[in-house]
């Protein structure tokens, strides 16, 4: 089933009817990947379970399958000359098949590393001689005894599942050891992280790229505003970073990075206390929420780095030409009360410097992704203030 023409020379777009590139999943990231390839000239192939979604509505080819079916990975491998995934619980294995026949972008090592909380936290312990950085204290939480061994030093803290946790889910703040257990009992006694609550001032994200030829790059740094769990803002340049914090998350970033031997788009996110110790917590092996900015304010976006990062091409320019400041959009701006209705587009997109991407998703439901707007201006200060008219008129509290 292989169709690799060489595995040192880069995949160039229109140069053979065969240079597809595929993408593992199907939401709103395999969307704005597929759009980026394919203005670069590339035809893309997605595998997703669901006959409808996000980026099967923009890709020449859906592969419908689930993600650890051999017959549709063999499909995708056949299609396409090297493949990406769009979310980290795509099963490594699943990318260690397809990687016999194609190139993997990031490989199942990378992706199995970020999605399992344990093993990602003794990588940032293991990594911290080279990146300057630690994650919080924790202890793995795997059965009651584990409960009745916490130090007191670990609590208050946050009870997280070792799998499957985003956006706020599989995460439980508790402040006592008889809450660990009832949090721990909650979550059906699967395998848990407990971590240190510290005195957080704010979080931040670093966005790097990596190219097989073991070049990388690091985009501006993010400073992010969540409620309930799910990113509200992102803001670039941040406000409260300093120089310093700066060069040391852009520094640690490149250390991680080169140090999980990684080929993609990696997201690391970084607390920075109070005291301006920085403190890394989690990252994502693919593009990020907190990068949609890039699509509008950077040379390069963080999709269009994912398709040269991929296809072995040279990894592009990630200088920022403007302050902006991004908004996710949630399924509940659809709904006022009981009832439920488009939200005014025209009025968002009269603001200056107003970019609006809606993913495709016609099934908007509280607190479900269904687009983001991105404001750019020439100054930081005006782009927050259009910010804010946007927030007014969709009735989100600013």
């Amino acid at each position: 089933m292989s169709n690799v023409k060489s595995l040192n020379s880069p995949f160039l777009p229109g140069a053979d009817p065969q240079s597809w590139l595929g993408v593992m999943g199907g939401g709103q990231l395999g969307r704005m990947f597929a759009q980026a390839a394919q203005s670069m000239g590339y035809q893309v192939a997605v595998l997703e379970p669901s006959d409808d979604c996000p980026a099967g509505q923009v890709a020449q080819r859906l592969v419908n399958a689930p993600y650890e079916d051999a017959a549709g990975l063999d499909a995708l491998a056949a299609q396409c000359v090297a493949v990406t995934t769009e979310f980290e619980n795509v099963p490594a294995d699943s990318l260690s098949r397809l990687a016999q026949a194609v190139f993997v972008a990031p490989n199942a090592h990378g992706v199995s590393v970020a999605q399992d909380r344990v093993a990602e936290k003794a990588f940032f312990v293991a990594c911290a001689p080279k990146s300057g950085v630690m994650p919080a204290p924790h202890k793995v939480i795997a059965s009651f005894d584990d409960v009745d061994a916490i130090g007191d030093d670990l609590l208050p803290g946050i009870l997280k599942t070792v799998r499957m946790g985003y956006d706020g889910k599989g995460q439980v703040r508790v402040k006592t050891r008889e809450e660990v257990r009832v949090a721990f009992e909650g979550m059906g006694e699967v395998t848990c992280l407990l971590e240190k609550m510290l005195p957080l001032a704010y979080e931040v994200s670093v966005l790097t790229a990596r190219g097989a030829d073991g070049q990388s790059v690091v985009y501006p740094i993010a400073e992010n505003v969540h409620r309930d769990g799910i990113l509200f803002t992102t803001t670039v340049p941040g406000p409260n970073v300093s120089a310093d914090s700066a060069r040391k998350a852009q520094d640690a970033a490149r250390a991680i990075v080169a140090e999980l031997g990684y080929v993609g788009v990696l997201c690391i996110e970084f607390f920075v206390l109070t005291d301006g110790t920085l403190v890394v917590n989690e990252m994502a092996p693919r593009p990020h929420n907190s990068g949609h900015y890039t699509i509008d304010a950077c040379v390069t976006s963080q999709f269009a780095q994912q398709v040269r990062a991929m296809a072995k091409l040279p990894l592009g320019d990630v200088r920022q030409h403007s302050p902006a400041v991004m908004l996710n959009i949630l399924g509940d701006v659809w709904f006022d009360g009981e009832s439920m209705s488009e939200p005014p587009w025209d009025r968002v997109v009269a603001l200056p410097g107003a970019c609006l991407h809606l993913y495709g998703k016609d099934d908007p439901r509280p607190g479900r992704k269904m687009g983001h707007v991105t404001f750019v201006a020439p100054t930081l200060a005006e782009a927050q203030q259009h910010l804010a008219a946007a927030c007014a008129i969709l009735g989100i509290a600013p």
